[in-house]
């Protein structure tokens, strides 16, 4: 009904006093901010000496089913690269510095060797430790153990289960030295539970120990915190030694150092399964970020395979430093896809502490690069180069015409 004519309209509604609206002012709700998705769970698993040409998805005749698959179903890292040896490559994943500027770059650590990562480096299980996470390692070490400060418990990690050099009997678990000066072999046991010598383990092969502990870690975890676990296998470095039912699917290669290196791949495979079983049984696969690597090529003198990649273990040509990996997470923006973006093993560092929420602050100038949105994202790769060694002393101790093996060898 309209207002009648020569009627004034009613007045506006006076303001509210200062004092009405300081009083309304604590009952009016607050905007929420948006809530920061938890820091993921980081697994990371390194293989040793895994050849380019010894997974399934690159054409071997070697079984990896549980390989194959995760990395079907994630990222497959095809133009990656690492060191090709073990304690460079180590190191530069650990502290995401090329190894010209932490005093690695001559070959590895060997037993006798008073060295280790510099203990002025600030390493990623630190940095993890720092963003809120509990810090696990099984397996390998072989960054330096002359000084206790050099251990994986003084560097970052709270446990610690593993050997601490380069290679040892996959069932004993002793290492035995050459002492050319005296002209002797001595043998003794490198096995750590912490920084305790660990004797209860004889005769029970390292492959299984490591993926038995890694999978009492994942079903212990409290998931106040997150999670950072570095299992570092023994496999497949020699010697080469596995339990007999792995080789019997082999029986047909004749080369007796394949038919061998050969089980232990598919063992590997086998325990990265159990590994990714329990992660998905304890209720925490949905938020990690699996990494899978090897720390270099694979070693043609020992079973190994890099077809079509010349070279092998050692060598700077592309079988030596073109290294086997991929990623898989629920958490991943692609899947089921190939990535060519260049990507090195110093770069796991920064990419890491970046999706754990870290920060690298503390660490000195890092030679890796944040590679995350480039393996999620399919975006360009922020690296544009890499350096594989600057070492003038480096000697080539094996003849080249071993340097690769012929497809058929499978």
């Amino acid at each position: 009904m309209g207002r009648r004519e020569g009627v004034p309209p009613p007045p506006p509604p006076l303001p509210l006093p200062p004092l009405c609206l300081l009083l309304c002012l604590p009952f009016c709700p607050p905007r929420l901010a948006a809530a920061r998705p938890p820091a993921p769970h980081l697994v990371l698993v390194l293989a040793d000496d895994l050849g380019w040409g010894d997974v399934g998805w690159h054409g071997s005749a070697i079984r990896t089913p549980r390989l194959d698959a995760l990395g079907a179903g994630g990222v497959r890292l095809e133009r990656y690269y690492t060191q090709p040896l073990c304690t460079p490559s180590r190191s530069q994943l650990l502290s995401g510095r090329y190894q010209i500027h932490t005093g690695l770059q001559h070959q590895i650590i060997w037993p006798c060797q008073p060295s280790c990562v510099p203990l002025d480096e600030k390493l990623l299980p630190e940095l993890l430790k720092e963003a809120g996470y509990m810090t696990h390692m099984v397996g390998k070490w072989h960054l330096g153990m002359y000084r206790k400060e050099c251990l994986p418990t003084r560097r970052g990690f709270d446990t610690y289960f593993g050997y601490l050099l380069g290679s040892e009997d996959y069932y004993s678990h002793d290492r035995c030295v050459l002492i050319k000066a005296k002209n002797v072999t001595r043998c003794a046991l490198d096995f750590r539970d912490g920084e305790e010598v660990a004797t209860a383990f004889k005769n029970m092969y390292s492959t299984n120990l490591f993926t038995e502990r890694a999978i009492d870690l994942i079903a212990s975890h409290k998931t106040e915190k997150p999670l950072f676990l570095y299992l570092a296998f023994q496999s497949v470095h020699e010697p080469l030694e596995v339990p007999e039912e792995y080789m019997r699917p082999y029986s047909s290669i004749k080369d007796v150092k394949r038919r061998h290196y050969a089980g232990m791949v598919t063992l590997m495979d086998e325990a990265v399964g159990n590994l990714t079983d329990a992660l998905k049984r304890y209720g925490l696969w949905d938020n990690t970020v699996l990494v899978f690597s090897t720390d270099n090529g694979g070693q043609t003198l020992a079973g190994g395979n890099n077809w079509p990649l010349r070279g092998r273990k050692w060598t700077l040509w592309e079988g030596g430093v073109r290294g086997v990996g991929f990623v898989a997470s629920p958490l991943l923006k692609q899947k089921g896809v190939e990535s060519h973006a260049l990507i090195h093993i110093s770069d796991w560092l920064p990419t890491l502490v970046h999706l754990a929420g870290g920060h690298t602050n503390g660490t000195k100038p890092l030679d890796g690069f944040d590679v995350w949105k480039a393996i999620s994202e399919g975006r360009p790769s922020p690296r544009v180069e890499l350096l594989h060694n600057i070492d003038p002393m480096f000697v080539d101790d094996f003849p080249s015409k071993h340097s690769f093996w012929h497809k058929g060898w499978d």
